[in-house]
């Protein structure tokens, strides 16, 4: 074993000297069978020989294979002086050429390895003899690859992605050629170049890219004309369909050599950059393309030649992407893994049904118990008061009609009552945090249940309504006289005539009241109209929105009020203590009007100041306030935030993005409706364009001393309030996932998790050196933390986004020097790794962020993904990383993807040891 080699299961295995070129017969390895790499060593000289030993060394290559059950690929080529010489390196195209060679899929591979080695390994030294040269090449880093670059060089070529007819040029050409037909119908059979992408399966973004690729195309036919036929699209296809490394090297090369000269100058590589940038929505790069084609020109023309030829772009395509921006793991693990979740088809329907059952109970017994405690409840009460009116005289005339209608009015006060607790924020946040309960009462559904309270409602006001004026009250009008009789002390000596006897009542007409202003408010509550998801008239788009929503819903204190009354002028009840919605009504309406008032007092009294205001890209206001004393929080957490020059009376909830030892507050608010825009409108009015250095498109800032300041509109604040996320110190490991301005509780947890791990060093330190703690009483900051690994997912549509938190970014990749927390973002503008349309983006990625430590879509030091994450692939990992492990899984945005993240945390959880709970904010 060669002791400068950096892999502990490498041997060398045999050499070849000058004077000797008899090649090495025998097996790998006879000791070491479970290892996946094995080097050897194999002359490549020519036929003078030398006496001086490190000569003598450097006439040999030396190739470490990755050996896997199926297949044996090149893990690296170098010299053997390599170990010795940190400049002397793997060459990428050496190891692309052994690759092409040794490759070898079988599932008897390691059977006939053992006889094949010899002559591959033969073949193999005498075809690496012309690259001799090569292997002098001098490089500033190893790439660490797990496969061949030649196959991710290939990946990154792609000029058709698999939903437009990937897979081949047989398999995808049935459709391009339906869709030539389709867009050729009155071109007299010949397709224009404008169109060409859009036949080819490419977006409308990808215009100026097609345009691009069938002028390259066109170029190396030699046609001229603007147009192509079904034949010549043919052969277009099959070239950019082609699955060989060199055909698709090419046809990239030809984009870029718009001249086709055969060399790619700066200029032209600026063209192709600005191309790509603007084909992936990155307006940033495009207008640093100059900037990026010199960095580019600089890495693959060192000579100063001006220009790059096609050996050199295949230099660059060849490198290993940097691990920290896959998340793929051991194929061999993952296809174990992959098999485990697979479901199992059970036969028996009887059992599958059961164990359908009991992964739902287990997935939902908080929810379960509630909601049957709840449904027990109302049916208690509906049979209380069904059962005593059915033994009351007004049963013989109004029958089972009024046992019904009283059934659903009990109800009715109960769920009335009972809707007013989830939205008591301060008690169910005080709840939370003071108590236990959170163990079995699910506070983060408080919302969905006061949903489900208000579908009780409306069953209640069904039943009660109906039953009153369909069945019993006509049954009291067609009463005979001595029917009637007994009603005479309920309704009057003379029997009523019609309806409007009824409807012109105090309780006829609070009820009917009543009726209107909650089918206004449950109307206007509806996601289609809460979020503007409906087309109406303009004249009725005030009626819509979350503006609509908040008004509409204050007249329940109306509603209140009118069904006190109701519930006093009652027919059939004369005594008060039988009058009992108020009784219902007390404590819960005194409990909620002591959190508005506490809301009110408390907001008044704890002024903020207003320390920075800055707007970015994406319609996002990032407000930073100074902290009322006195002003505890949780990361994760929530606060209310009313602007007086907007609204006096609106108050809207945000995500605290400041993390509790943060001297300030902070809230990041995207425009998404009338209170927000009306918001960025007037910060933006007191804000300028940023100075050098700072972010944003307009800023302002408090400056202490006597400079002048901005007039800053007047803020209010109220809070804090509790949210889902803020249980995440519980969890070992946790998965934060953001989408779009989702991040906000994110961030702060991602900054207070560096924080408490700070604390803890700091405190185990303090131990150490005998001074104690290093707060009086120890930390009560980090008490509960158990933390030791996080996974932060940000994806966002826009490469402005970035802007919002670059600071904190930069400033938790420069804290987390243990590397607790692994930060991913994702540009959904980009198109995936493999695309051709990113392959240039991904280089220039690669070559700013080795040189600068900086990433070219994100402009901070986390190295940005490209397109959607794999979902799949994420859980996969961390379950691999964390086997018997409670796994926390916070997401916030978009409803979209919850039941897909959901459903994985419910699938690992069930078929790995590692347990996934998955939290959702109420976005």
């Amino acid at each position: 074993m060669r002791p400068h080699e950096p892999y502990s299961d490498t041997d060398s295995v045999g050499s070849v000297t000058r004077g000797d070129r008899r090649a090495f017969s025998g097996p790998i390895s006879s000791t070491t069978t479970t290892k996946p790499k094995k080097n050897a060593k194999f002359d490549l000289s020519s036929a003078s020989s030398s006496t001086n030993a490190a000569d003598d060394d450097e006439t040999y290559v030396e190739i470490t294979l990755d050996i896997r059950d199926d297949s044996v690929a090149v893990h690296s080529v170098h010299t053997a002086g390599a170990g010795q010489d940190s400049n002397s390196l793997e060459d990428p195209e050496l190891s692309l050429l052994a690759k092409r060679t040794l490759e070898k899929k079988s599932s008897s591979f390691r059977a006939s390895l053992l006889r094949s080695t010899s002559s591959r390994f033969k073949q193999v030294s005498q075809e690496l003899k012309r690259f001799t040269s090569l292997t002098r090449r001098t490089s500033t880093r190893r790439f660490d690859r797990t496969k061949s670059a030649a196959t991710h060089a290939l990946k990154g070529l792609k000029f058709i992605a698999a939903k437009t007819g990937g897979g081949g040029a047989s398999a995808g050409w049935g459709p391009v050629e339906k869709r030539f037909d389709e867009l050729t119908a009155s071109t007299n059979g010949l397709l224009p170049s404008s169109l060409f992408g859009e036949c080819i399966g490419m977006n409308k973004d990808s215009k100026e890219f097609a345009g691009e690729l069938f002028r390259a195309l066109a170029r190396r036919r030699n046609i001229t004309s603007d147009s192509i036929n079904k034949a010549e699209l043919k052969e277009f296809w099959d070239q950019i369909s082609d699955d060989s490394f060199d055909s698709r090297l090419q046809t990239f090369f030809d984009m870029v050599d718009t001249d086709a000269d055969g060399r790619i100058t700066e200029e032209e590589v600026e063209e192709i950059i600005s191309m790509s940038a603007s084909a992936n929505k990155l307006s940033t790069i495009q207008k640093q393309a100059k900037e990026y084609a010199a960095l580019i020109m600089e890495e693959l023309d060192p000579g100063n030649a001006g220009y790059i030829m096609i050996h050199n772009l295949e230099t660059l395509l060849l490198q290993a992407p940097n691990q920290s921006v896959r998340v793929s793991d051991s194929r061999v693990l993952s296809q174990l893994l992959s098999q485990k979740l697979k479901p199992t088809n059970e036969t028996n329907p009887i059992q599958r049904a059961y164990e359908k059952f009991q992964y739902f109970v287990e997935d939902n017994w908080q929810r379960i118990w509630v909601i049957l405690l709840w449904l027990g409840i109302c049916g208690g009460l509906f049979a209380y008061k069904f059962i005593q009116y059915r033994h009351r005289a007004v049963f013989n005339v109004m029958g089972y009609c009024v046992s019904i209608a009283k059934g659903g009015a009990e109800t009715l006060k109960f769920n009335m009552a009972l809707i007013l607790l989830p939205v008591c924020r301060n008690t169910i946040t005080w709840l939370r945090n003071k108590t236990k309960l959170g163990v079995v009462v699910p506070f983060d559904d408080n919302l969905n249940f006061h949903k489900v309270i208000a579908v009780g409602i409306t069953v209640g006001v069904g039943l009660h309504g109906l039953a009153h004026l369909t069945c019993d009250f006509p049954r009291l009008l067609h009463a005979t006289e001595e029917e009637y009789e007994p009603m005479k002390r309920f309704f009057g000596e003379e029997q009523p005539q019609n309806y409007w006897w009824f409807l012109k009542g105090v309780a006829g007409v609070t009820g009917i009241i009543m009726v209107v202003l909650m089918a206004i408010a449950f109307t206007l509550a509806t996601p289609w109209f809460r979020r503007n998801k409906l087309n109406v008239p303009k004249p009725l788009k005030r009626l819509t929105g979350f503006n609509a929503f908040w008004y509409s819903h204050h007249l329940f204190v109306i509603v209140y009020v009118l069904l006190v009354v109701h519930g006093i002028y009652l027919y059939l009840t004369k005594e008060w203590y039988k009058k009992t919605t108020w009784m219902y009504l007390a404590i819960p309406v005194v409990l909620y009007g002591c959190e508005r008032l506490i809301r009110a007092f408390r907001s008044s009294i704890k002024p903020v100041k207003i320390l920075k205001v800055a707007v970015y890209p994406g319609n996002v206001l990032a407000l930073h306030v100074s902290k009322p004393h006195g002003f505890k929080y949780k990361s994760g957490q929530y606060m209310f935030v009313n602007c007086r020059d907007v609204s006096p009376f609106e108050w809207h909830p945000f995500s605290i993005t400041s993390a509790p030892e943060d001297d300030y507050l902070s809230v990041h608010i995207r425009t998404l409706g009338d209170w927000t825009r009306q918001l960025k409108n007037v910060f933006s009015e007191v804000c300028q364009p940023p100075q050098a250095g700072k972010s944003g498109l307009l800023r302002a800032e408090f400056m202490q001393g006597g400079a002048p300041n901005p007039k800053f509109p007047k803020i209010l604040i109220d809070g804090p309030y509790g949210a889902p996320a803020q249980d995440y110190k519980k969890y070992d490991v946790v998965l934060l996932v953001g989408l779009g301005i989702g991040a906000t509780p994110m961030v702060s947890i991602v900054k207070d998790i560096i924080d408490n791990i700070e604390e803890k060093e700091a405190e185990a330190n303090a131990v150490e050196s005998g001074q104690g703690h290093s707060r009086r009483g120890g930390s009560k900051h980090g008490k509960g933390f158990k933390t030791r690994k996080a996974y932060f997912y940000w994806v966002t549509r826009e490469q402005g986004s970035f802007e919002w938190f670059k600071g904190i970014m930069n400033e938790v990749a420069e804290m987390d020097e243990r590397g607790v927390i692994e930060l991913h973002n994702y540009c959904t503008s980009v198109y995936e790794e493999g695309d051709a349309r990113s392959a240039l983006i991904a280089m220039l990625q690669s070559l700013h962020h080795a040189k600068s430590g900086v990433d070219v879509v994100s402009g901070t030091r986390v190295k940005s993904h490209f397109a959607k994450p794999n979902w799949r692939q994420v859980y996969k990992r961390i379950t691999l990383q964390h086997p018997d492990t409670r796994v926390g899984v916070f997401y916030c945005g978009a409803p979209a993807l919850t039941k897909e993240l959901k459903q994985l945390a419910l699938d690992f959880s069930r078929k790995t040891s590692t347990k996934f709970e998955f939290h959702k904010e109420n976005f």
